[in-house]
């Protein structure tokens, strides 16, 4: 008996170990850092959520209209994305989905974004898109491989998570396409915004030595995506 119980702590204990670093990791956060406080006046709650108690639950909760009426898309880029997520879709909390609906003006541009903390599947319903992603850093001389496809109504792309991607309106009409994502905020990095558009901004010195331009290039840059933005 003692020795078919040691067997069995041995079994249980290697299984542990072989397994446990392919099934168990810290849970993904959704938003950007946590950083750790001791003071409980000074603190938030992580991923910025708490339940709802369920006796006070309704069907509103799970429930957002709108999604059929298209957004403006007067602005310098000639597209708009409109986004249920858990901010203004409660009952999203916890389940790891999202939606946007993307409009686009003829020629309108989703510009080049990632998500650093979900995958997109996008679905064409009006017009023509060229859609593409771009690979992470490869090896040494190599160069980020671009992935394309021109997408007609019908047709569904997916941008795998926290790559670079983009679409833009090919066709003669305006376009329309529906986008999912596997969180419930799986959060946008425009990268022109995040590089040229901080807050302070990034130093000269260091934008013009990573892009390899000149200095003036840089603040003409800046200065555009100052006044896009304000």
């Amino acid at each position: 008996m003692a020795l078919a119980l040691k067997f069995l702590v041995i079994t249980i204990a290697i299984l542990a170990l072989t397994s446990s670093p392919s099934t168990a990791s810290d849970p993904s956060p959704l938003q950007d850092f946590c950083v750790a406080v001791n003071d409980s006046k000074a603190t938030v709650f992580v991923n910025g959520k708490v339940c709802k108690d369920p006796k006070l639950v309704t069907a509103d909760d799970f429930f957002k209209p709108g999604l059929n009426k298209p957004g403006n898309t007067s602005n310098q880029l000639g597209s708009i994305v409109t986004a249920v997520n858990v901010n203004n879709l409660p009952g999203l909390n916890t389940l790891g989905i999202s939606l946007a609906r993307i409009d686009f003006a003829r020629r309108g541009l989703n510009p080049p974004h990632t998500h650093p903390r979900g995958t997109e599947v996008l679905v064409v319903l009006k017009g023509r898109l060229y859609v593409g992603f771009v690979l992470s850093n490869p090896g040494p001389n190599m160069k980020n491989k671009l992935l394309t496809k021109i997408l007609n109504p019908g047709d569904v792309f997916v941008f795998p998570e926290g790559l670079v991607h983009f679409q833009l309106n090919v066709g003669k009409t305006n376009a329309i396409a529906f986008a999912g994502l596997s969180s419930q905020n799986a959060g946008v990095i425009t990268v022109a915004n995040a590089v040229f558009g901080s807050d302070p901004p990034i130093n000269d010195d260091v934008l013009a030595k990573a892009f390899q331009v000149d200095k003036k290039v840089i603040d003409n840059l800046q200065e555009q995506i100052w006044w896009d933005n304000n």
